[in-house]
């Protein structure tokens, strides 16, 4: 496995951040920056990967989780995600912010570390995996890792439901799993707030340019992830990127884009329900899912799977 050195957080700071603000908070204020902060500090599991007792599974259920076509992506994208995050932390000054950044970093690359214990207990074979190179503008890099998640997550929050519900992955399994689902839920939170309270603190003359660069991650994420039709049909990997997007046949169930956009839905609401209220969610793909909804019919009530 390549990898590549991500310090674990000083937990003995815990005791010495402070509280939260109180109150009604301005985005873009002091207040704003020290709540998303510390909402992601102070709600860190300090799990371990290696002490993670994998269930043993019967040879069928193994054999199913064996073949989806995802634990290549995954383990690279974990390993690209940690480098790029942990890149923009060395940018930035000593500081709350920092902190908080180098945390994501941390449970980034601790979801990789997660993944490949995984995949070697389970006997996975996966291809070789690239150097995680230092990214030349390290915004740009947060910026896609950030929004990437925010389409991942959302999708991912729903398949793993639908995937618990059908019994696809056994409930031990299931609980294995569910810190790092939880940790997916904390970092789009924190990295949406990031965006709120940048855009409103950077210098005046970055902030067009900084539009344009947000828009400019948008089309390549939508461009990496749905792509052009006649190459989603012939790349194997193209389907390994989408799978966020129609993983719901791989994991054997049957049911219509507008259910699984409805169960998406349900289940981003409440992943990020306990965390606190003052900070804003991730709008842009439920957004976006809602009005494509609203244009759909409605299918007769049925079961989730």
């Amino acid at each position: 496995m390549t990898d590549f050195a991500v310090s674990a957080p000083d937990l003995s700071r815990q005791g010495k951040r402070g509280a939260k603000p109180a109150g009604c908070i301005r985005l873009g204020s002091d207040d704003h920056l020290r709540l998303f902060c510390l909402e992601l500090l102070e709600t860190h599991d300090p799990y371990k990967p290696a002490v993670i007792d994998w269930p043993k599974l019967d040879e069928v259920t193994r054999n199913r989780i064996v073949s989806l076509p995802i634990w290549d992506i995954a383990v690279q994208t974990e390993g690209r995600a940690g480098m790029n995050v942990k890149t923009f932390g060395a940018r930035l000054a000593a500081g709350l912010l920092k902190e908080a950044v180098d945390m994501n970093a941390f449970e980034e690359s601790r979801h990789k570390v997660v993944l490949a214990n995984m995949v070697s207990f389970y006997g996975i074979q996966l291809e070789p995996e690239p150097q995680y190179k230092t990214p030349r503008d390290p915004e740009w890099a947060f910026m896609v890792t950030g929004y990437s998640e925010c389409i991942d997550s959302f999708f991912g929050f729903g398949l793993f439901d639908l995937a618990k519900q059908s019994g696809f992955f056994p409930a031990e399994l299931v609980d294995t799993f569910e810190p790092v689902m939880r940790e997916e839920g904390r970092h789009i939170l924190f990295y949406v707030n990031w965006v709120a309270w940048w855009r409103r603190n950077m210098p005046w003359w970055r902030r067009p340019w900084f539009e344009l660069k947000v828009l400019a991650v948008w089309a390549f994420l939508i461009q990496e992830r749905i792509g052009i039709a006649g190459q989603m049909e012939s790349s194997e990997k193209a389907q390994d990127n989408n799978f966020t997007l129609n993983g719901s046949k791989e994991l054997g169930v049957e049911i219509s884009f507008g259910e699984l956009a409805r169960i998406c839905l349900e289940e981003n609401d409440r992943r990020l329900a306990p965390y606190d209220a003052r900070l804003i969610r991730p709008r842009f793909v439920p957004n976006m899912i809602r009005l494509a909804l609203r244009f759909m019919k409605k299918p007769p009530s049925a079961a989730r799977a």
